[in-house]
């Protein structure tokens, strides 16, 4: 029975993660909600989470759904870091937020933020629901899928 919960939760948390990132992917190419720096930030966890998930169903231990739980951890603190750079409460990357202008940037940063729509900002909220941002929503659905791989760890 423990080994059957333990693989539920990390199918749980590892296609939880895997539903995020599709879903980015969705508001991107079918929204056309062309992500910031820190909204891409924000996929590599997630993509790190699922491949972790695949690997934990193969091997035992805990080691595994501990990293899957790190890494559901980093995109949730990079997730509320950028919701407080979208609410003004501290500064984001020079690189992506409108604080300082961009007159101060090279022509290079300038092409890298870019998306199919334009210069992309980490400071601005392109979408919410319930009053919340997608880096916000990111980071209290990946903080449960943290509790979710801390719970298959604890299973072995």
């Amino acid at each position: 029975m423990n080994d059957m919960a333990r693989t539920k939760l990390i199918m749980i948390a590892a296609g939880g993660s895997a539903l995020l990132l599709l879903g980015a992917f969705a508001f991107q190419h079918i929204g056309g909600l062309a992500p910031c720096k820190m909204c891409l930030w924000q996929r590599w966890p997630h993509a790190a989470a699922v491949l972790i998930g695949a690997a934990a169903l193969a091997m035992r231990g805990p080691a595994l759904p501990v990293m899957g739980a790190l890494a559901a951890l980093t995109t949730a603190i990079i997730g509320g870091f950028h919701a407080g750079v979208e609410q003004g409460w501290w500064e984001g990357p020079a690189s992506c937020t409108g604080g300082n202008g961009l007159g101060g940037m090279s022509g290079a940063d300038l092409l890298s933020m870019g998306g199919p729509t334009g210069i992309v900002m980490c400071d601005e909220i392109a979408w919410q629901m319930l009053g919340l941002s997608m880096a916000s929503w990111n980071m209290l659905a990946s903080l449960a899928l943290a509790l979710l791989w801390v719970m298959a760890a604890r299973r072995g």
